[in-house]
């Protein structure tokens, strides 16, 4: 199973596992962020200030098995 929704930063449209997906709290609510913008975050809020970049699940844009 894929979701297919909206990355929350730059709006592209992408398919992605709901399990896995990173994501970013807006208003309180989990959304669904693109690996592209994820690297920029990681730029910005992470490795700016020394820290270890957060890494993608393997499967967060990867189908999910549905039984």
């Amino acid at each position: 199973m894929f979701v297919m929704g909206e990355c929350i930063s730059c709006g592209v449209m992408m398919r992605f596992n709901p399990t896995h997906v990173p994501s970013l709290r807006v208003n309180g609510v989990r959304e669904p962020i693109c690996a592209e913008c994820h690297g920029k975050w990681n730029e910005i809020h992470r490795t700016s200030k020394g820290l270890e970049p957060v890494k993608i699940h393997p499967d967060a844009y990867k189908p999910e098995e549905v039984y």
